[in-house]
């Protein structure tokens, strides 16, 4: 039979990383082909803040899920120690006896191979397929190849390709900064998201891609609007500008949810509503829009408080809550009495204009006949607002 290995750190896997192993399938036909993680590898020490051995793993997992031809093996992971592709090779050769095996290898590991541990010893037992992406390199790969076969006995083939270039290195230096998701399989970058790997932080409008199906058609605009608000307000105050636009994007997450809804999902996270809360559903989607959101794309919890308080507010918000509190209020499609007023106040003192808004939501809840919730009243009187008593219905 015929195997093909290709193994790597895949830390993260990426689309070049999937583009190789589908170019060497059609070239080689294999009966089998092995997608190996290294567990730790010998030639260099795994970045700061990579997913532990078995999440990379599952990353690796997600980038091939696709890929039917391509199986990955978990041998190396298992292994747990520093492995050479010497061992992994000896293990495979009893695994799959009488196997031709092929290593594929990218352009820059053919020309560090005298330096791999019984390097010597592999190219008497398995064959070599290269990629190049240019006809200089390839010109030079070709020769060091000719080389080896002399002095070893090697056995190298080439496939010539525009595979995507990119690199593992890269992509994680380009997380932090909300870049990279074009390089990465939508599964693993979800993934990635969710436990913040590599001290990833989601690209905005992937984000605001993710959370329209959580948002009903009617509310895309005031999400829009309460993102450019935010933003804004965040710019004026000095917060981070792109932390306020993941806030709003995030804040109405599960607005559209019906009682019921709201109910599962206080199950699902061991949420316990207050009997208050369980009589006004408008205040539960802040309580479930902050979970629910934590659960998906592994917020802060910065900002998930900000989620949780941009209804009732609370004393003694941080500036992040303040400024989603007021972008919810006034972002350009909200008309109401004051909100021009409310607009000019947040721009120049941010903590009068929350005492204003705090206190034009206590009005509309008095003249609808609803009791507030007492983190409003605690707010109102935090900003400086009148000792507010008001028996709760």
């Amino acid at each position: 039979m015929k195997l093909a290995i290709y193994g790597g750190s895949f830390n993260p896997p990426h689309l070049a990383h999937a583009r190789l192993a589908e170019l060497a399938y059609k070239h080689l036909k294999p009966d089998t082909m092995l997608i190996i993680p290294a567990a730790s590898p010998p030639h260099k020490k795994l970045a700061e803040n990579s997913p532990k051995n078995d999440e990379r793993l599952h990353l690796t997992r997600l980038a091939f899920e696709g890929y039917r031809f391509a199986e990955v093996s978990e041998i190396e992971i298992l292994r747990g120690v520093k492995s050479y592709t010497s061992d992994t090779v000896m293990q495979l050769k009893m695994d799959y006896p009488g196997a031709e095996i092929t290593l594929i290898l990218g352009s820059d590991m053919l020309l560090e191979f005298k330096t791999w541990h019984k390097f010597d010893w592999l190219l008497s037992n398995v064959s070599l397929l290269v990629l190049t992406r240019e006809k200089d390199e390839g010109e030079k790969l070709k020769a060091f190849a000719s080389k080896l076969k002399k002095e070893h006995g090697a056995s190298i083939d080439f496939i010539m390709s525009d595979a995507l270039v990119m690199s593992s290195g890269e992509i994680r230096a380009q997380l932090p900064n909300r870049k990279g998701n074009d390089k990465l399989n939508s599964l693993v970058y979800e993934e990635i998201i969710k436990k913040r790997f590599y001290a990833a932080k989601p690209n905005l409008l992937w984000l605001f891609d993710e959370c329209r199906r959580f948002i009903s058609p009617a509310r895309l605009s005031h999400v829009k609007g309460c993102m450019t608000e935010a933003v804004s307000l965040a710019k004026r105050w000095g917060a981070d500008e792109d932390l306020a636009a993941e806030a709003a994007i995030l804040h109405d997450i599960t607005k559209k949810l019906t009682y019921d809804e709201h109910l599962l999902l206080g199950n699902k996270y061991a949420i316990i509503f207050d009997e208050f809360q369980l009589k006004n559903v408008k205040l539960m989607h802040a309580i479930t829009g902050a979970m629910l959101a934590s659960d998906l794309f592994g917020i802060s919890s910065e900002v998930k408080n900000t989620i949780r308080w941009h209804t009732t507010g609370r004393a003694d918000m941080s500036l992040l809550e303040k400024i989603i509190y007021l972008a919810d209020f006034i972002e350009p499609t909200r008309d109401f009495e004051e909100v021009v007023e409310l607009r000019e106040l947040a721009y120049k003192d941010i903590d009068a204009a929350m005492l204003k808004g705090l206190t034009i939501s206590l009005k509309e809840l008095n003249n609808n006949g609803i009791s507030p919730d007492t983190s409003t009243l605690d707010a109102i009187r935090w900003y400086g607002g009148e000792s507010i008593e008001i028996i709760r219905r």
